[in-house]
């Protein structure tokens, strides 16, 4: 085995892992376990770190793709994700945006709305999450966070599908 193909194989596993982690685990007994205002706190460290994994990751497993016997010799790295086609190109690719979209947009355009929020929650002297009635801004602001935290899951969601897909491709080449 390769340095570069035991690299590929760790990046992949670290990435599946912490994805199904924090997705299924880390996440929900951190939203359970701590007071909203740490559980803000901790995912606004977390997320950039997380989503920039979600991103480097799928590069790194790109550049390292493991070598393969072709018709033109040996392809590997971006080579042989080339010539493996949509079974490596689709979910490697879907990974990078996912997780680009997460950290450089949807993560950072959530975390300023959660800000309003708190400034908002200022103002009305009370929380976002308290029982309604809310007042007008604050509504506007729970509907916001609302659908940035949606497209934000889908977007981990995506990539988790692009991650399993792969994995089949990748059990497929070792079988």
């Amino acid at each position: 085995m390769t340095i570069s193909t035991l690299t590929h194989i760790l990046s992949y596993s670290t990435l599946l892992g912490t994805t199904v982690f924090h997705t299924f685990i880390g996440g929900i007994v951190s939203y359970r376990v701590l007071p909203r205002s740490f559980f803000a706190s901790l995912m606004s460290k977390i997320f950039p770190i997380y989503f920039g994994l979600q991103t480097a990751l799928p590069v790194l497993m790109a550049v390292t793709y493991p070598a393969s016997r072709n018709a033109f010799g040996f392809a590997g790295g971006l080579g042989g994700v080339r010539a493996n086609g949509k079974g490596v190109i689709a979910p490697l690719g879907l990974s990078v945006v996912c997780g680009l979209a997460n950290l450089v947009v949807v993560g950072p355009e959530t975390t300023r709305c959660m800000d309003e929020r708190r400034v908002q929650e200022k103002k009305d002297g009370k929380k976002a999450y308290d029982d309604p009635p809310h007042s007008e801004e604050m509504q506007a602001l729970n509907k916001k966070f609302s659908i940035l935290h949606g497209v934000s899951s889908l977007l981990n969601l995506g990539e988790l599908v692009a991650l399993v897909g792969y994995g089949v491709h990748l059990a497929g080449r070792i079988a």
